[in-house]
């Protein structure tokens, strides 16, 4: 059987490193599927059912923005776990995000 859009994004997903960063864009191209983007950050709101665990915090947009912590219960949660990770973020920002981006691309 075929893997779902979701399972490849999922499995991707919890190849970040601990630290590290990426963005819905990036696991939307080194998937082939560009244009998905949206469809990546649908599946990481679906995230938190998934056994093993996708690490959705390490997921943000294209410019470090934690755009998706409105899917984190209670929101603050995703800024906690990165924090713990050593990302620093900044007004719901990564800073320094080049620097900790993970791009699949290149790792892949």
């Amino acid at each position: 059987m075929e893997e779902s859009f979701y399972d490849q994004v999922f499995e991707l997903v919890r190849l970040i490193p601990e630290g590290r960063v990426t963005s819905y864009g990036a696991i939307a191209r080194s998937l082939g599927s560009g244009g998905s983007a949206r469809m990546v950050g649908y599946a990481m709101s679906n995230a938190g059912l998934s056994h093993p665990p996708v690490p959705a915090h390490r997921v943000v947009n294209s410019t470090g923005l934690l755009t998706g912590k409105f899917h984190f219960s209670p929101p603050e949660q995703m800024e906690e776990l990165l924090q713990a990770e050593g990302v620093i973020v900044v007004d719901n920002k990564i800073k320094n995000f080049k620097v900790v981006f993970w791009d699949p691309m290149l790792e892949l």
